[in-house]
């Protein structure tokens, strides 16, 4: 049962945080060239998944529970740094972009905080991905 949740866990976060982190990443870009279409499209992907992405946590809290590694330290901080990356997300990335496309909030400045805070969200996904593999003191 462990090798089946693990397999879920790895596959919701390559299929659900991959498209956000990629199409989140490509949004300021499209912004600054005022490519609503574009943006549009990369908004809806980065709502849709994060929606999918609930899977991720969902399974890996099982993961963690059949293993009986809910207590230690590297998992702790990886879900310390995906709370982080999820909060991120709903209340700064999501939020922003539907500023953009409304048109409440354009140019240089919005791109620009915008690909900074989606930056940060791809570097919490990194941390609990490094955690993942590397389990200090396992």
């Amino acid at each position: 049962m462990t090798e089946v949740l693990l397999t879920l866990h790895v596959l919701a976060a390559i299929l659900a945080i991959g498209p956000v982190s990629v199409a989140g990443s490509l949004f300021p870009r499209y912004a600054r060239e005022g490519n609503a279409g574009v943006m549009a499209l990369l908004h809806r992907i980065c709502r849709n998944y994060a929606l999918v992405g609930v899977a991720v946590p969902v399974f890996g809290f099982a993961t963690g529970a059949t293993l009986g590694v809910l207590t230690q330290a590297w998992l702790l901080a990886s879900i310390a740094a995906t709370a982080a990356a999820a909060a991120l997300l709903v209340f700064a990335v999501l939020p922003a972009q539907g500023r953009v496309l409304a048109g409440e909030a354009s140019g240089e400045g919005a791109a620009g905080r915008l690909a900074m805070t989606t930056g940060i969200f791809n570097l919490l996904w990194t941390i609990v991905a490094v955690l993942m593999v590397v389990r200090p003191g396992a």
